[in-house]
């Protein structure tokens, strides 16, 4: 398995973020949409997103994330973590930053979400009104939050 880390951080300056992220990893961001910049660096196994920052002192990391490899990949974790007793949420099929995604959260006892996800495609040049089993699209940064596309299991 070529599963990577993900991690989605509020920065409290975009630009300054990209370009401390571009030096730090050796290249520019793969997706750069308004209020969020996606970062895969070739020698690093981590899946970087930066958003606007919050006020009130939420702290930096937005949530912390596993993609893996295939939609079977989510299945397997989700039914290993629900054996185990962790209470999960769902999300198959959602569009959530800017791509369709298969994944799942869990919550740690310091309220620090995890996800497990597969990106199924990048809604790039997708509308929902062009595909069949239009799902909402989230259009702004809170859209990657745990809460995006929340459905309860």
């Amino acid at each position: 398995m070529s599963a990577k880390i993900h991690l989605h951080m509020h920065a409290s300056d975009l630009g300054k973020s990209r370009d401390f992220y571009e030096r730090f990893f050796g290249s520019a961001p793969v997706k750069e949409k308004a209020g969020y910049l996606k970062l895969l660096p070739e020698w690093a196994p981590v899946n970087l997103a930066l958003s606007p920052g919050r006020s009130g002192g939420d702290g930096a990391v937005d949530h912390v994330g596993v993609q893996v490899d295939s939609p079977a990949g989510v299945m397997e974790q989700l039914a290993r973590v629900k054996a185990s007793g962790l209470p999960v949420r769902e999300e198959i099929g959602v569009d959530c930053c800017h791509a369709n995604q298969d994944k799942f959260w869990v919550r740690d006892p310091d309220g620090v979400e995890w996800e497990v996800y597969y990106l199924n495609y990048d809604l790039e040049d997708e509308t929902p009104k062009a595909r069949a089993t239009a799902l909402p699209l989230a259009k702004d940064a809170a859209c990657c939050a745990p809460s995006c596309c929340a459905t309860s299991s």
